[in-house]
C-alpha cells in the first residue's frame, strides 16, 4: 500500500465518525437524558408549594359523597363559626374525600336549646353553657355523660364577662357597683333566654359574695342594676346592636369576645375589666338523636374534635375567645388581661343555678319587674 493510501484510510474513518457525532447531536434527547432535569423541576415545584404539595400527595380520594351538618350555636359566635365552617370543609374533604357543608344557626342560648327540643334537627350544639345543653339530655336527644366526649369537659374555648363603655368612660364606670348608680343606663340581655345574660348575672352576684357581702347584699345590688336596664334583648348580639348600632345606654355587660370585637372595629368604645368576673365555659356536643337518625355522627364528631386543633385554636383566638390550648393562649396572652374569676362550681353547678336564680319565681323574677 502506498503512503497516500495509508493516510487516506484513517482520514475516511475519522470523517465518518465526525458525521455520526454531528447527527446524534441533532436528535431529541433520550428519556434517560431528561430524568435529572425533570426531577429538579418537580423538586422546585414542591418547594414552591410547600405543604400544599404534600397535601396533594396524601389527600383521600374524592368520593363524590356529600354531607350537610347543622350547628346550632349562641348569638356572638357568628363570625367564628362562619370562618370555621369553611376551614372544616377543607379539612374533612382532605381527610375523607367527602364534601361537607355546615350551616350555622344563632340566637340566645336558652332559646336555641328550646328550639332543638322542639324539633330543630341540630347535628351539633355549641351553646353558651352546659346547663342549656343538659336540657337536651332531659328531652332524650342527648346521652348523659356528653361532657366527657371531648377534652376539657367539652369546652374548646372559654371567655369571661366585661363592661363595655363609651369612649372616655363619661360615667366613670370602674366596677359592678357603678352599674347601680342613678342615671347609668345598662344594657344586658334577658337571663330567661340568653346564656350570656346568665353569666352576666352570676358575675355581678359573685362580685358581692366573693368580697364578703351577704346574699341579701347581692340581691340588692342586682335589683338596683336591673332597675337601670334600658333594653332587655333576647340574646347577647342583640344587646350589642342595641348599645352600638342604636346608641342606647352607657354600659353594655358583654362577653369579652364581643367587647374586643367592638373595640377592634371602632375607637368609640372602651373595655372596663371589673375587679372580679366569671370563667364562662361554653360547651359543645354531638346531638345523638339527630346524628343517629341522619347518619352524620362521624362528620359531626370530627366537626367538634377539630376545634381543638392548634390551627383552629388560633382561629378561635383571632375571634377573641380564650383558646384552651395553652401554647396558643400564650401567643395571644397580651389580648387577655389577668382577671380574678370564679367558675360555675362556685355556685354548685348549673342545676342549682337554674333552680335558685332563673326558674319561674326564683331570684331573677323577684328582683326584676318589667
Amino acid at each position: 500500500m502506498s503512503w497516500l493510501k495509508k493516510i487516506a484510510v484513517p482520514l475516511l474513518i475519522l470523517t465518518a465518525l465526525a458525521a455520526l457525532v454531528a447527527c446524534s447531536s441533532d436528535e431529541e434527547p433520550s428519556p434517560t437524558s431528561t430524568s435529572t432535569p425533570t426531577s429538579e423541576a418537580a423538586t422546585g415545584t414542591a418547594a414552591a408549594t410547600g405543604t400544599a404539595g404534600a397535601a396533594e400527595a396524601t389527600a383521600a380520594p374524592v368520593t363524590g359523597e356529600k354531607i350537610e351538618l347543622l350547628n346550632v350555636s349562641y348569638d356572638p359566635t357568628r363570625e367564628l363559626y362562619a370562618e370555621y365552617a369553611e376551614l372544616f370543609k377543607e379539612h374533612y374533604l382532605f381527610q375523607t374525600g367527602i364534601e361537607v357543608t355546615v350551616s350555622n344557626s344563632h340566637g340566645g342560648s336558652g332559646s336555641q336549646a328550646r328550639a332543638i327540643v322542639d324539633g330543630l334537627e341540630a347535628d351539633t350544639a355549641t351553646l353558651a353553657l352546659s346547663g342549656d345543653t343538659d336540657r337536651l339530655v332531659d328531652a332524650g336527644l342527648l346521652d348523659e355523660g356528653w361532657q366527657s366526649e371531648f377534652p376539657l369537659n367539652s369546652s374548646p374555648y372559654t371567655s369571661t364577662i366585661v363592661l363595655l363603655v363609651r369612649a372616655g368612660n363619661p360615667k366613670g364606670i370602674q366596677d359592678w357597683a357603678d352599674l347601680s348608680d342613678e342615671g347609668v343606663g345598662v344594657i344586658t340581655p334577658n337571663p330567661k333566654t340568653s346564656g350570656g345574660a346568665r353569666w352576666n348575672f352570676l358575675a355581678a352576684w359573685a362580685s358581692v359574695t366573693e368580697s364578703g357581702g351577704s346574699e341579701d347584699d347581692a340581691k340588692d345590688l342586682l335589683g338596683r342594676i336591673f332597675s337601670n336596664v334600658l333594653v332587655l334583648d333576647s340574646g347577647a348580639r342583640g344587646s350589642t346592636q342595641t348599645f352600638i348600632d342604636r346608641g342606647i345606654g352607657d354600659v353594655l355587660i358583654a362577653w369579652e369576645n364581643e367587647a374586643l370585637l367592638a373595640t377592634r372595629d371602632s375607637d368609640d368604645y372602651e373595655i372596663v375589666y371589673p375587679s372580679i368576673s366569671i370563667l364562662a365555659e361554653p360547651a359543645v356536643a354531638v346531638v345523638d338523636d339527630t346524628v343517629d337518625d341522619r347518619g352524620t355522627r362521624e362528620a359531626a364528631t370530627e366537626f367538634l374534635n377539630y376545634l381543638y386543633d392548634p390551627e383552629v385554636q388560633e382561629l378561635i383566638a383571632r375571634n377573641f375567645y380564650r383558646p384552651s390550648d395553652p401554647d396558643v393562649l400564650a401567643q395571644f396572652r397580651d389580648q387577655y388581661p389577668e382577671l380574678k374569676l370564679v367558675d360555675i362550681g362556685y355556685f354548685d353547678g348549673w342545676t342549682a343555678v337554674q333552680e335558685k336564680f332563673f326558674a319561674d319565681g326564683a331570684i331573677f323574677d323577684e328582683i326584676y319587674q318589667p
